[in-house]
């Protein structure tokens, strides 16, 4: 089977669940490309479209809250939105590319590639199977306005929201949010801070902002101060991402402290998430996953306002997590609790309970028969 996975550079949560996808077709024989189709355009663009996202949530994450706000609002009009229109533009790029390497399937793990195939099925162009991959616990903004064959959902507890948006229930597949292997290997605490080159006797506090180092890492560091200071025997691992800016400005700061190992972009986060004991990340759909999968002490901090916020809300309801409005006033009792034995049994249960770890596996096996069909 051929398959085409299309993804943007909008954070790296969409490219890392089509990577876990295209590593599932790739283990069961299958033929996978993975493409960001603004790159059929140029370059430059796909780069360009990439690098304002990621400065706009970095720097002014409540302009962020603002574009989804006016998404939302735009839901309630009659017409296609301005996304859909400029996303069309790349139509005719896509129909050539199509035209010049046929696929069997085409999965979708970002908004803008599917946008893209719902203007090529409106002008009537024949297209593959069409799989659009949600990665956030929510219905985002112009969901609705695609017109792809399936849709993957996190959870069977989100068709309803889905389907209010215009969604056929008939399409909706409640089969999770793919992670990559690295997420789903046998590996103990041990042996993860072993590869690591790190203590086993000591403990570990994980601070991620995404791939892209958003949120308010500066201030949430400051509140865990003196938590490190009463606890000598733990260490504050920061990743930063690909914010050079931030790593840099921390690396001043606390770069002398040992009990703060500050990192750039790694490929070892699921080793990182394996040793820690507690994990507080803004609340990305897929790093939310990843962490639900290992069965990690995960605490919400500082969401991207929109669809994070509706992440953290998804996972705190049904005791998969914990989240933190005020660190300044809530952190220290709350990585307390996470602490409590009893505490992470349960979470545990609920992260099993509604977090299917191998979603990578089933989509694939649900785009085998679909084409099948």
């Amino acid at each position: 089977m051929e398959a085409l996975i299309l993804s943007c550079s909008t954070g790296g949560g969409h490219n890392a669940a089509g990577e876990a996808v295209a590593q599932a077709f790739e283990r069961r024989g299958h033929h996978v490309q993975i493409m960001d189709p603004y790159q059929l355009a140029s370059e430059g663009l796909a780069s360009n479209i990439g690098n304002a996202y990621i400065k706009l949530v970095q720097r002014a994450p409540w302009a962020f809250g603002l574009v989804y706000l006016l998404g939302e609002l735009f839901r309630r009009l009659p017409f296609r939105s301005p996304v859909y229109w400029i996303n069309g533009k790349m139509a005719a790029h896509m129909q050539e590319y199509l035209r010049l390497h046929p696929v069997d399937v085409i999965v979708m793990p970002h908004i803008f590639p599917a946008e893209i195939l719902a203007q090529l099925k409106n002008n009537g162009v024949v297209l593959p199977v069409t799989i659009f991959v949600a990665t956030d616990y929510t219905c985002i903004p112009f969901t609705e306005e695609t017109d792809c064959d399936y849709y993957v959902i996190p959870s069977p507890q989100l068709k309803e929201e889905f389907s209010r948006r215009g969604i056929s229930e008939e399409k909706l597949v409640p089969l999770g949010i793919p992670v990559r292997r690295e997420f789903l290997e046998e590996k103990s605490r041990e042996a993860a801070l072993k590869e690591l080159g790190l203590d086993p006797q000591k403990r570990y506090l994980l601070l991620s902002g995404g791939s892209i180092g958003a949120g308010k890492m500066a201030k949430t560091i400051r509140c865990m101060r003196r938590y490190l200071r009463e606890n000598p025997d733990h260490v504050l691992v920061v990743v930063c991402g690909n914010n050079q800016w931030l790593y840099r400005r921390l690396t001043i700061k606390y770069g002398r402290n040992e009990q703060i190992l500050l990192l750039q972009s790694t490929t070892q986060m699921a080793d990182y998430m394996r040793g820690c004991d507690v994990f507080l990340s803004k609340p990305g759909g897929l790093s939310s996953t990843e962490a639900a999968v290992l069965g990690v002490a995960l605490v919400h901090i500082s969401p991207i306002p929109g669809c994070e916020m509706r992440n953290a809300e998804f996972f705190v309801q049904r005791g998969m997590s914990a989240a933190v409005k005020h660190p300044a006033k809530e952190l220290l009792s709350v990585i307390e609790e996470m602490n409590n034995p009893q505490n992470a049994r349960r979470r545990r249960e609920k992260q099993r309970q509604y977090i299917p770890p191998c979603a990578s596996e089933e989509i694939c096996r649900f785009a085998e028969e679909a084409v099948k069909k």
